[in-house]
């Protein structure tokens, strides 16, 4: 984020686990997310309605929202992939 000059305005420390819950709430204000396994990206629909799918990537395998995770207006990224960032952030 530093590359591209851009300031979070909400960070949530290491120490607070996020689960299942969270991951609905985040995905119900966003219509899309964008989702890296490595070099793998996947792209699911977001919002209130989204799939079990989309929530179950958004976790690792201890149950907790992976990282890092960002709100980019109504776009969720989940995980670390260079070309995905640049996709969104240009």
């Amino acid at each position: 984020m530093d590359a591209n000059e851009l300031e979070p305005e909400e960070k949530t420390s290491a120490s607070r686990k996020l689960g299942r819950d969270d991951a609905v709430a985040l995905l119900a204000k966003a219509t899309r997310l964008l989702v890296a396994k490595g070099k793998k990206v996947s792209e699911f629909k977001a919002g209130r309605k989204a799939g079990d799918d989309a929530v179950a990537a958004m976790l690792g395998p201890t149950g907790n929202l992976r990282a890092p995770t960002l709100r980019v207006g109504k776009t969720i990224l989940v995980g670390f992939n260079e070309e995905m960032f640049e996709s969104v952030f240009g």
